[in-house]
């Protein structure tokens, strides 16, 4: 793995969760970076989102990140914002960074209070770890239902030499956005303006991260954290460099989305939702999202049953402006509905063996306007019933 220039990994356990487990982790910057930032709309946003874009808002520099997982501090009040300051300050003396400069995120069960004796404790393991730890330790101490730890990576070459992006995130639930339950880090060690790094990262955000779901459900502490320290040497100067970069960066989203709906709590499934045709954008990803996060479409896909008139149906009442005999569906290239009435031909035993495999394409056309729209969407299992039933457990 290529490692940005300038960047050190911590992870420690704090018994957030369960003795033994990573539970804290920590990315921390040679040199204060260009910083940029991307928030759940949700109304009760958790404490370290609120600190987060207080902290972004002036436009300083930051050193690094510091996330725990196991506990939110969402719905926690003003003694929630007060020991979300609190942890930053102790992490600051022990990873050495000044703690303004230190932006804080947590994902866990909402409404707890964090035990500040457990912080405390904590803080001379998180300091050791930096010296030993590396991407996919700190990886690991933000997950909580996923199933494996999620990274992805680029290496590309701009006028003044090489630079490197790396990309972690957290997600497996509560996953809806704008945006869902996960948490993303990116670091990368260009020199490129705070201006054009906010507007990269969060026309990216919306092109990826932005296009998943795995339940409908919108988190509390949904946040995509980006640094850029400069440490390369590489300065994004041209409008080549800046469309390089960007190129980059969406492929490292774009990976880390998948791996999120790929590892959907109990997930087999990850669909595949093109709309085109739709009079506008917006109508296209109404359509796209009605269909992606039907329960109904959501069980087929688990099951392996080509019953697409569930998706027809979720179309239907998605709320955007077409005819309904204008529109067209494919399933894995199969055309199979068009003109107000099914193709002919046995669909069943032509999309059977569509329907087994992990990743399935579905095209809904809607008309010959503008509009279109991209959704990634898991399949919805037993086993997200029971991981859900048992969250607290």
């Amino acid at each position: 793995m290529k490692i940005p220039v300038g960047y050190r990994f911590a992870a420690a356990s704090a018994s957030f969760k369960k003795p033994g487990k990573l539970d804290l982790g920590a990315i921390v910057s040679a040199t204060p970076a260009v910083a940029a930032g991307v928030f759940t709309t949700n109304k009760f946003k958790a404490a370290p989102v609120l600190q987060c874009k207080e902290m972004l808002a002036d436009g300083r520099r930051m050193s690094g990140f510091l996330v725990n997982s196991g506990q939110a501090n969402a719905c926690t009040g003003d003694q929630g914002r007060a020991n979300c300051r609190e942890t930053l300050n102790l992490a600051a003396q022990a990873l050495d960074v000044p703690a303004d400069e230190l932006l804080p995120a947590s994902t866990g069960v909402i409404g707890a209070q964090f035990d500040m004796r457990k912080w405390a404790a904590v803080m001379p393991a998180l300091r050791e770890s930096l010296a030993t730890a590396g991407p996919e330790d700190t990886a690991r101490a933000i997950m909580t239902t996923d199933t494996m730890h999620k990274l992805a990576e680029a290496s590309f070459e701009l006028h003044g030499g090489e630079v490197r992006l790396l990309g972690m995130c957290k997600g497996a639930g509560m996953i809806s956005p704008k945006m869902a339950t996960m948490l993303c880090f990116v670091v990368c060690d260009a020199d490129v303006s705070a201006q054009a790094w906010q507007a990269m990262l969060a026309d990216c955000v919306d092109l990826t991260i932005n296009r998943v779901t795995v339940d409908g459900d919108m988190s509390t502490n949904d946040t995509v954290l980006a640094l850029a320290n400069g440490a390369s040497g590489v300065a994004v100067e041209s409008e080549d460099d800046y469309v390089e970069l960007r190129k980059h960066l969406l492929s490292v989203l774009e990976e880390l989305a998948y791996k999120i709906v790929m590892d959907a709590e109990g997930g087999t499934k990850v669909a595949f939702i093109e709309v085109s045709g739709a009079k506008n954008d917006v109508d296209a990803e109404k359509v796209a999202r009605a269909v992606g996060n039907s329960p109904l479409v959501k069980t087929a896909l688990f099951g392996s049953d080509p019953n697409w008139g569930r998706i027809i149906c979720a179309a239907g009442y998605s709320g955007a402006d077409f005819r309904a005999e204008d529109l067209v569906l494919k399933i894995g290239g199969v055309l199979v509905f068009r003109n107000g009435t099914p193709e002919p031909g046995d669909m069943d035993h032509l999309l059977k063996p569509i329907m087994k495999e992990r990743d399935i394409v579905i095209h809904i056309a809607v008309g010959n306007g503008p509009g279109s729209s991209m959704l990634l969407a898991s399949d919805l299992t037993r086993d997200y019933v029971s991981i859900n039933a048992d969250y607290r457990s």
